[in-house]
């Protein structure tokens, strides 16, 4: 239940705060006192919309923080699968900074509207005049079979197999689409790739094979220059090599006559050694260099082959011819693969549509189970309410599933006898929507874990007898839910376990909405008011003064 209420800085509130009673509280005030704006602030609670239009001095941020107490109700799990801190209370809080901005906490942790909405929405539920209006919607009157029936793990698990068949089924319209175009390419990509395999192609081969061209296309000159490079080395007439056997031999022997010689005869003997070996290997590449025209021919053809694949599939390398000849084979091999790929993706589809139907039939199955029960809960009621001759007929059909299944719900209704229940928005009247919206209320509310509900004027069109009979079921409801009532009727004031007035104070330099808990006394003069106006007569003081006394009595036993 809500123990604690705080708003800051919001509408006409400057600062606001309450401590509402476990059991029936009433909320009264004149037209335009500020009981809507406190409304308004509770909603931002239940995740609303907001802006800075609502700030009551805009120079400072607007906090409004409801404190509860929900130990006893299952809320636990929808904290826990939100990973917040889950204790037996739970503070939920809304910030409008002064540039607009918006932050929701629950528990002291930020969450965004859509976590604050699914946490608050388990702790609270406000009935408003907007209700009224859904109240002729489907997508409503479904709701209102599913509370009922309580068939929220059935709603959940349905709604899992139903985006599972539609992710399936996105999967095969998508793979049908991409088949029918692979299928028209397949022709075209296949010759690519047979081009392409055709071709061997081996990485760097092109590098290797520019290379060996250039040799071949240059063999006679490299050649001949190889041969006198060797000659200058390794001539038997005049060569470097004899001139350097030469130098050794002399530095060889002026070694023997003094060792300081003998580093420069080492370093002669080596400077020997490498060019004999570098004779050897001139002599060695000059052999093997040969001119080979048919050679030249075949790499000049390989090479033309390679460079024209290149600028028709625009690639710079062999790497790149490569790259584009495995991706064809993979595009290929897809289209040849796509007949057991698609009877796999159907199967999974069917497999999935056979899932949801049987999901969506046990659901049904649990709505169907309870239209009757409702209809017949619903039918007392308004005949304790003042509408013997009601009835409401719910209307029930099956279609293509939808998020929400595939259950169709129509309330029908008819307030007079003798005339055939019609849909509710043609029918009812502020009255009559009044008091079926209690009853649905009422039926509803040992079907939630819900510890508090507020009813905003949902007396609007009844009095009298009328009247006493929907403050006493507000009353009954008080028993196991936390009440908070807005009201303009006497009688349903007088049922309250606790009564707050809201006012407008001008005692600053700006109005400031205020509330206050009334004591016996003022409640005897504010329920004298709603009965006999601004100067109620003496009888209407004592008529309030009895039905408050009378109400009291009525609790202690």
């Amino acid at each position: 239940m809500l123990s604690h209420l705080l708003i800051k800085n919001y509408a006409l509130i400057d600062e606001l705060e309450l401590a509402p009673d476990r059991e029936l509280n009433i909320v009264t005030g004149e037209t335009g006192a500020g009981k809507s704006i406190m409304l308004g602030a509770i909603g931002l609670l239940l995740g609303n919309r907001a802006d800075t239009k609502v700030l009551y001095n805009p120079e400072q941020k607007c906090v409004i923080e409801g404190t509860f107490s929900i130990s006893g109700f299952a809320i636990e799990r929808i904290l826990e699968e939100e990973e917040l801190d889950y204790s037996d209370t739970c503070i939920v809080r809304r910030e409008i900074s002064v540039s607009g901005k918006s932050r929701a906490f629950v528990n002291d942790t930020p969450v965004n509207l859509e976590t604050l909405r699914r946490v608050s929405s388990q702790m609270m539920d406000i009935h408003s005049q907007h209700d009224s209006v859904m109240l002729g919607s489907n997508e409503y009157q479904l709701e209102i079979v599913d509370t009922y029936a309580q068939d929220d793990i059935l709603l959940r698990g349905y709604r899992s197999h139903f985006q599972a068949y539609r992710n399936k089924k996105a999967i095969y319209d998508q793979l049908q689409s991409e088949a029918s175009a692979m299928r028209k390419e397949f022709d075209y990509n296949n010759f690519l790739y047979e081009e392409l395999a055709k071709a061997q192609l081996v990485p760097d081969e092109q590098e290797t094979l520019e290379q060996e061209l250039t040799i071949l296309e240059n063999a006679e000159d490299i050649k001949e220059r190889l041969q006198v490079a060797y000659e200058y080395l390794d001539n038997t007439e005049q060569s470097v090599i004899d001139f350097l056997k030469g130098t050794v031999s002399n530095l060889a022997y002026i070694s023997k006559i003094s060792n300081q010689y003998e580093q420069l005869q080492q370093r002669a003997q080596s400077a020997l050694i490498e060019l004999r070996d570098l004779a050897d290997e001139i002599s060695t590449e000059q052999e093997r260099v040969e001119v080979d025209d048919a050679r030249a021919e075949t790499i000049r053809e390989r090479l033309n082959l390679l460079y024209q694949l290149q600028t028709k599939h625009q690639a710079s390398d062999v790497a790149g011819l490569i790259a584009l000849r495995d991706e064809l084979s993979q595009k290929i091999s897809k289209v040849l693969n796509l007949d057991d790929e698609l009877a796999e993706a159907k199967r999974q589809t069917e497999q999935a549509r056979a899932e949801l139907q049987t999901s969506a039939d046990t659901l049904s199955a649990a709505r169907q189970a309870v239209l009757q029960p409702i209809e017949s809960e619903i039918g007392h009621l308004l005949h304790d309410l003042g509408m013997p001759n009601a009835s409401l007929k719910i209307q029930a059909e099956t279609g293509k599933p939808t998020l929400a299944g595939i259950d169709t719900i129509s309330f029908l209704f008819s307030a007079n006898k003798g005339i055939k229940p019609q849909q509710l928005k043609n029918v009812a009247s502020g009255g009559e929507f009044s008091r079926l919206m209690m009853a649905i209320k009422y039926i509803l509310a040992n079907k939630r874990s819900l510890p508090t509900i507020i009813f905003d004027e949902i007396d609007t069109g009844v009095s009298g007898e009328i009247a006493i009979k929907m403050g006493n079921m507000m009353r009954d409801m008080a028993h196991s839910h936390q009440i908070i009532a807005i009201t303009h009727l006497h009688q349903i004031a007088a049922q309250g376990t606790a009564h707050y007035f809201v006012y407008k104070d001008h005692s600053a330099a700006k109005t400031a909405s205020r509330i206050k808990k009334l004591t016996f006394d003022e409640r005897v003069n504010e329920i004298s008011q709603m009965i006999g106006g601004k100067t109620p007569s003496p009888s209407a003081v004592k008529n309030a003064r009895e039905i408050l006394k009378q109400r009291a009595t009525v609790t202690a036993k």
